[in-house]
């Protein structure tokens, strides 16, 4: 529940009331008309074809305890006579969620962790809500754009002790955004590579964006950063506390073996050591526990705690996922994005993995790689090759350019492919990125075959 009277809503939104309701507090924030539950705030969002206002009168009809829209629609609403409800004008609505977001983040009054990367983020967010041993609340799936994460904070409830968001990027200014609605005290990079650079064209453009999120700490509070990622430290402010993560870094692992599926890990931190134990076994993904850990440190959490609660960590759908097929088949479903950074760790991980029939991989397309897209993807086909990966099957127009063994136009066309030829004892990797739509694959492939019992 959103414990701010309707006053407060009013003027953390910088929103006027047209109409008054019966009182009470907002269950929740929505801007789908067709998810409106009783009690939720339903916001009228302006998109560049379709004016979210227009369905105010519905959502209230379906027992929304309040709407924000823009102010000729407010009034509009309220001559209508449309159901009770508490009606909020605003300029513009989009605005004024994302500062009932900011003044209900400072009602809650905890520290804040922002989270960003050009891949690891959702897993380390993930992580940390599993090891944080205190009431969190994260960002769910992929809530981390502009209207993504206020929403994500306005359904955060009142007892939270810390807030863990994810913030995306897909251009200079909007980490700088996301922090001004969020106000971290902890902003966390898991790592800085080449993604997006179909729309920031360089590297260090990608650098500077990301590093946006240490300006959002506002000259106070920790910063958490690779100990390789040498680019980031001119944007470092000197009042700033860093930790770094990774080997040689302030948090790192002493020493750490896998059986493939589990990890187990000795951890060094300035607060002192802890045995820990994983439910997964992507060295990828021990990097991205030592963010969380380092994240931890920051809050003031002794490494014990964390390690007591790392075997409950559960990573967000289509992310790791290992799905044991009849006939002894295992598919390695890690089909959320995909970049050359992900792709060659997942790849690896394949490799290192035992199996006793073929260890192959089927791979969707890297998108936003710009004029070097083909260069990436002939890399990540020759690594596979060289890591004995085989078949190798691509799907979609840009999966060609991994000179793949087979080629399937989509994953309809790889999953009739494939299905028919797996053996007992088989490891298939299934990634690419989100605009492939490889979980399609899985799913015809899981139906064909069956899940172990």
């Amino acid at each position: 529940m959103i414990e701010l009277s309707p006053e407060e809503i009013a003027e953390a939104a910088g929103a006027r009331i047209v109409a008054r309701g019966d009182g009470g507090r907002p269950q929740r924030a929505t801007i789908d008309s067709r998810a409106v539950a009783p009690g939720d705030l339903f916001v009228g969002l302006r998109g560049e074809h379709l004016d979210g206002g227009r369905f105010a009168t519905e959502a209230l009809v379906g027992g929304a305890w309040g709407v924000i829209v823009d102010a000729e629609r407010g009034e509009e609403i309220v001559g209508s006579g449309a159901p009770p409800g508490w009606i909020f004008a605003a300029e513009e609505p989009l605005a004024a969620m994302q500062a009932l977001a900011r003044g209900w983040r400072r009602e809650i009054g905890c520290p804040l962790v922002g989270i960003t990367g050009s891949t690891g983020k959702t897993s380390v967010k993930d992580i940390c809500r599993a090891i944080i041993p205190r009431r969190v609340h994260a960002s769910p799936e992929n809530f981390n754009t502009e209207i993504g994460m206020p929403l994500a904070l306005l359904e955060a409830p009142p007892e939270t002790e810390v807030l863990v968001m994810e913030m995306a990027m897909r251009g200079m200014g909007q980490i700088a955004e996301l922090c001004a609605i969020a106000e971290p005290d902890v902003a966390a990079i898991t790592n800085v590579g080449p993604v997006h650079l179909e729309l920031l064209g360089t590297l260090e453009a990608i650098v500077e964006a990301k590093a946006e999120i240490f300006t959002g700490l506002g000259g106070s509070g920790h910063a958490i950063l690779p100990v390789d990622a040498e680019a980031l430290e001119p944007h470092l402010d000197d009042t700033l506390d860093a930790l770094t993560f990774g080997p040689g870094g302030d948090v790192l692992a002493l020493d750490s073996r896998t059986d493939g599926d589990r990890t187990w890990a000795r951890i060094g931190t300035p607060a002192g050591e802890a045995e820990f134990e994983f439910p997964f076994g992507e060295a990828h993904n021990l990097t991205n526990a030592l963010c969380a850990v380092a994240v931890g440190v920051a809050l003031g959490i002794d490494p014990a705690e964390m390690a007591a609660q790392a075997p409950g960590i559960e990573f967000s759908r289509l992310r790791g996922e290992r799905v044991a097929l009849q006939g002894g088949i295992l598919l390695l479903n890690d089909c959320y994005n995909a970049n050359p950074i992900s792709m060659r760790a997942a790849i690896e991980h394949l490799a290192a993995r035992e199996a006793t029939g073929r260890r192959m991989a089927v791979l969707g397309g890297m998108a936003e790689l710009g004029p070097d897209a083909a260069s990436f993807h002939e890399e990540i086909g020759s690594l596979a090759r060289a890591r004995g990966i085989e078949p190798l099957i691509g799907v979609g127009e840009l999966a060609r350019d991994y000179s793949p063994d087979e080629w399937a136009a989509d994953p309809d066309a790889a999953a009739a492919l494939v299905a028919g030829t797996l053996a007992e004892g088989d490891v298939v990797l299934v990634k690419g990125s989100r605009s492939v739509g490889l979980e399609r694959f899985t799913d015809v492939v899981r139906s064909r075959l069956g899940e172990a019992g």
